[in-house]
């Protein structure tokens, strides 16, 4: 040990030491307490007392329904501290399963990350507000309480959902089935972590390397799920909450995100460490989107009213001038890019959604939106589906409006030309992921942890 300190170690090396430190520490006593709990039952049985009071009668195994879900407890390192509302969990710290708790998930999408990603997905004719159905089957709660980001991955022959919500979980839906083991691990495709302390407002994961997949959270951690080692391994540890993140689309290792003081900061994960960072906005950066085309230009959108377009070849500077800079009347929420970058999305609580356009971004039409979705639901943001006409965001009235993009840069228009109802989305859709290669696989989640994905009929 004191050799390699000698040669010197670096940030990300001392990091990891440090969690593999204090992860034997917290086994150390799971394992002891596990041995003394043991041996209390023991004990007990032996002088004609039955169990201990305090502990439940064991039950016959029984097939986990769709709304029970397996809590990882290996993962489980740390409470949930970020909600105050959130109650502790009475009793002795869980013991540690001896089985794996991510080998079914991550046989299941290493198999499908193996196959070369298809061409861009093509939506010629389709017709999202008469196509799309939601059926029962297609309908899970994947996380306790509200879910504040949700992404499909990109596989090429499954289908799985992860999302995060505000107590640090992260549940994972395999949509199209998986096959259980005898311990039920997996049921119904279900898998959920712990692998925050607070709200997960972004996870990532890039179509070169899908079965890595990065998340962060409201406590300034960054974390990757490496699926070929089955571990949770956190990155970044910051000061600061993160509230966005996004990938470089040419290098899966280089993530951008933003905090809660407007700066813009790009973390290597080669390197361990964040190598830049810009002072972007005047507050908090609630998305962050690149261009699909031109793989220099992203764009941000802010708490402090508007969204701004940044050329990444001008990001010299602490402080850099965007491109351009689009104002709104109330906090900005998103702003992404089209499928084909010619027009730009944003989402405003002033109630619009603005679609941009030209080669400056300096055409843009209004559409008026009841963005107000109050404390208890996440709030709503317009995200593209496979072409430049449709855009999905969420609905009051527990349904999906579609708005319509059409015309040309000199005649743009926009409308609410349709909402997508069902009987069986019981809750108001929040936040939205397409699948970037099957058109019409759409899922939406809710501020009660479940997500509903909706299919091509």
């Amino acid at each position: 040990m004191a050799s390699r300190q000698a040669a010197g170690l670096t940030d990300y090396e001392r990091l990891r030491e440090e969690n593999i430190r204090r992860n034997e520490a917290i086994l150390a006593t799971l394992r002891r307490k596990a041995d003394e709990l043991s041996a209390a039952i023991k004990s007990s049985s032996k002088r004609g007392r039955g169990r201990l009071s305090n502990q439940p009668r064991k039950k016959p195994a029984a097939k986990t329904s769709p709304g029970e879900l397996r809590r990882s407890l290996r993962l489980s390192q740390l409470p949930p501290s970020y909600s105050p509302d959130a109650e502790p969990t009475p009793g002795p710290p869980p013991v540690p399963r001896s089985t794996s708790f991510s080998s079914l998930l991550a046989s299941s999408i290493i198999e499908s990350a193996s196959l070369a990603p298809p061409a861009k997905a093509r939506a010629d004719g389709f017709d999202a507000g008469k196509e799309l159905v939601l059926t029962p089957a297609n309908v899970r709660k994947v996380v306790p309480d509200r879910i504040l980001g949700v992404r499909v991955l990109p596989l090429v022959d499954r289908t799985v959902v992860a999302a995060g919500n505000k107590l640090g979980n992260i549940g994972f839906w395999v949509v199209d089935g998986m096959v259980e083991d005898e311990d039920d691990d997996g049921a119904d495709g279900l898998f959920e972590y712990l692998p925050h302390r607070g709200p997960v407002p972004a996870i990532v994961a890039h179509p070169a390397a899908p079965q890595k997949i990065y998340s962060c959270s409201y406590e300034g951690e960054i974390c990757l799920m490496d699926l070929e080692k089955e571990s949770f391994n956190m990155i970044q540890l910051c000061d600061y909450p993160v509230y966005s993140l996004c990938q470089a689309p040419d290098s899966p290792s280089c993530l951008y995100f933003g905090d809660g003081n407007g700066e813009l900061k790009l973390l290597d994960e080669r390197m361990g460490k964040v190598s830049s960072t810009w002072d972007s906005h005047d507050n908090t950066i609630n998305s962050i989107d690149f261009h699909p085309e031109k793989k220099h230009m992203l764009a941000t959108s802010s708490t402090d009213r508007t969204a701004r377009i940044w050329d990444l070849r001008r990001f010299k500077r602490k402080k850099e001038e965007s491109l351009k800079v689009l104002k709104h009347n109330r906090s900005v929420q998103s702003a992404y890019f089209s499928p084909s970058g010619s027009m730009l999305a944003t989402t405003s609580l002033d109630d619009t959604v603005r679609v941009f356009c030209g080669d400056d971004f300096d055409r843009s039409h209004i559409i008026k939106h009841n963005n107000q979705t109050g404390r208890w639901i996440s709030t709503f943001k317009a995200i593209w589906g496979w072409n430049d006409t449709d855009l999905f965001i969420g609905n009051m009235r527990r349904a999906i409006d579609i708005i319509s993009v059409g015309g040309d840069d000199s005649s743009l228009s926009a409308s609410n030309s349709a909402s997508l109802e069902s009987e069986h989305m019981t809750a108001i859709p929040c936040r939205f992921s397409a699948h970037p290669y099957k058109v019409g696989h759409l899922a939406c989640a809710s501020s009660g942890g479940k997500v509903f994905f909706w299919t091509r009929a």
